[in-house]
């Protein structure tokens, strides 16, 4: 049976392609600094989102969780959008690994910089000091929402004026970078770190990065020690990540295309509730009899995923196309009737 698989967008293989840039990777021991391919990796990713300097990571929550240690002390306070995807989908790391608390603010994933003031704790033995602003774009939990530019520039404002660091979940940066036409560097400019993930819409197998100034990035570079993500011949790993930033990162635009024609789908769909129009390459909807739909749909090889008690969330990838959008249609409407 053919399998169709929206569950995430981390569920895509390595292409041919791909797979020949890992074999011919020239390889080193990167602890040393030696490994020439993920020497290459941090140069292209650090020119990419316009910093000076980059480091490769196993995992997006490895470079959450270094980012956070590297900008705080324990007992800080870290100002994060509702849902975030380093507070809710990190099993406690910040807490348990850096010693900080969060303070939410705004609405699905979303806030401003009149949030930020509000949320500043002042300075008083009383309060967590606050020391970071975190902003998630696209935001996962909200269903691939772009973070607005406007709004990201008022945070960074009044995260200036409070003496704040500001770091950028971009896991799927490259995806508002796809939805919206403004660069990945114009996003990231307000922010002391960034983080993007190569392993979601860009369909590497593993890793992510971390970019900030020099001095920061030396500084990160102690917490992924500390952390265990230090590699050593992780050229083949860096391979594929720069095979992913020269050539998956156009084509996101045929992952939102595709979101957007499941959208438009389910909308026609008796019993479906559609959640929003979505902005990148995950679509929200409710239906009646979420663990019966789970079940059905997946005897018939479609894979789709809750994010809560009544929700799904369906992500398009690397490897769905318009046809498998057009079957997933059929089996859903099967299954509602």
């Amino acid at each position: 049976m053919k399998r169709i698989d929206l569950r995430s967008d981390t569920v895509t293989r390595p292409t041919p392609a791909m797979r020949e840039a890992v074999a011919r990777a020239e390889v080193g021991d990167d602890v040393y600094g030696e490994d020439p391919t993920v020497n290459r990796l941090q140069e292209i990713a650090a020119e990419r989102l316009g910093k000076p300097a980059a480091l490769f990571v196993p995992s997006g929550t490895m470079a959450n969780q270094a980012v956070v240690r590297a900008h705080t002390q324990p007992g800080d306070a870290v100002i994060a959008g509702a849902n975030a995807h380093l507070y809710l989908y990190e099993s406690g790391a910040a807490g348990a690994l850096s010693g900080v608390q969060f303070t939410f603010v705004g609405e699905d994933g979303l806030f401003c910089g009149d949030d930020v003031r509000r949320a500043v704790h002042p300075p008083d033995p009383h309060f967590a000091p606050t020391r970071l602003v975190c902003v998630e774009n696209t935001h996962n939990r909200s269903g691939g929402r772009v973070f607005p530019l406007e709004s990201l520039r008022s945070v960074a404002q009044a995260a200036r004026e409070a003496g704040l660091a500001l770091h950028l979940d971009g896991a799927r940066l490259f995806n508002a970078e796809a939805a919206t036409g403004i660069p990945a560097a114009v996003w990231a400019e307000p922010f002391d770190s960034v983080a993007f993930c190569l392993s979601k819409g860009l369909g590497a197998p593993v890793g992510s990065l971390i970019v900030g100034s020099r001095a920061f990035i030396q500084r990160a570079h102690r917490f992924r020690k500390m952390l265990g993500g230090a590699m050593r011949q992780a050229g083949i790993l860096a391979a594929a990540g720069i095979y992913a930033l020269e050539h998956h990162v156009k084509r996101l635009a045929d992952d939102h295309a595709n979101a957007r024609n499941l959208a438009e789908g389910l909308g026609r769909i008796p019993g479906i509730d559609l959640l929003h129009e979505p902005e990148t390459n995950m679509v929200l909807f409710r239906v009646p009899d979420l663990p019966a739909f789970v079940a059905r749909t997946r005897e018939r090889g479609l894979l789709i995923n809750p994010i809560d008690l009544t929700t799904l969330r369906a992500v398009t990838h690397l490897d769905v196309d318009a046809g498998d959008i057009r079957e997933a249609l059929e089996i859903i409407r099967e299954v509602m009737t």
